[in-house]
């Protein structure tokens, strides 16, 4: 018990206080959550990336890597002036003050010192595959250890053995069969393992079985990770589903925004056709 705690204490972003996400190895040594350093970058300035698009780094595989995360991190305007006014990263041949490609400092929670990054920001850190690894079968020997219980028993419960994605719910052989009668839609419901944490079952690409992350705007079709790096997608337009979805949902609410303001002008019509319609029969 008390070994499983010290080790859940190495497992936790110094930052969210919570268990890694996509951790980045900083030069340091020490990790941080993706989606944490982006945050702790825009607080000190520095214009990054989407923080919820995936992390890139020379150890990243290609099926995780995002060229998006590669553009430079620039700092704002008035930080940018003071680090000028300051001389940072003057070196031997440049005045001081000079236009010059600027480095990222990255304060470190762990140590409390000023990282330097580089220019390429967090598109130069390694993704801690190995330390991601660890975080995911920890999660799983928690979830093993701890039994799940049926939702749906009487006093006393008995353990879960099946779960069901689209109910969110765990049940036992039993009650898996009650709540899923047969000739009903929700017999169609595929059981999955017990768990206490339901993820929604995503879009999966029909060619490579990998779930959809990218829409191409050329192609206007869901793309999986596998389909972006084929060289049918080299020249194309491809965007995270989510702004697909947001530019799409946006249109889509304009478009009903006008249709619903001109409703009442299209029934006034309607009813004069159809006495239009009377009076000629008349």
């Amino acid at each position: 018990q008390t070994s499983m705690k010290n080790m859940e204490r190495e497992l936790v972003c110094p930052v969210c206080k919570e268990m890694y996400k996509q951790p980045l190895a900083l030069p340091c040594t020490h990790n941080v959550c993706h989606v944490c350093a982006s945050e702790v970058l825009l607080q000190h300035g520095h214009l990054c990336c989407d923080p919820t698009s995936e992390p890139t780094s020379p150890a990243a595989t290609p099926s995780t890597r995002s060229p998006r995360l590669g553009r430079r991190a620039v700092p704002k305007p008035d930080r940018l002036d003071r680090l000028l006014k300051s001389g940072f990263g003057t070196y031997p041949g440049r005045k001081r003050g000079a236009v010059h490609p600027q480095t990222v400092s990255f304060p470190c929670p762990a140590c409390q010192r000023d990282v330097d990054l580089g220019e390429r920001g967090l598109g130069s850190l390694f993704r801690n595959l190995t330390l991601e690894w660890v975080v995911e079968r920890y999660r799983q020997t928690i979830n093993i250890s701890a039994a799940i219980m049926c939702q749906f028993c009487k006093p006393p419960q008995l353990e879960a053995t099946k779960g069901c994605t689209e109910c969110k719910s765990s049940f036992c052989n039993e009650c898996f069969k009650l709540y899923h009668p047969w000739g009903t839609q929700k017999a169609q419901h595929e059981p999955t393992p017990p768990t206490l944490t339901f993820r929604p079952k995503g879009l999966m690409c029909p060619e490579h079985k990998e779930e959809v992350t990218h829409y191409c705007k050329t192609c206007q079709r869901l793309v999986c990770q596998l389909c972006r790096v084929r060289r049918t997608h080299t020249s194309h337009k491809i965007t995270p589903v989510l702004s697909a979805y947001q530019a799409l949902r946006e249109k889509l609410t304009k478009s009903l925004a006008y249709i619903l303001s001109s409703q009442d002008t299209v029934q006034t019509q309607i009813a004069e056709l159809e006495e239009t319609v009377k009076h000629t029969e008349v």
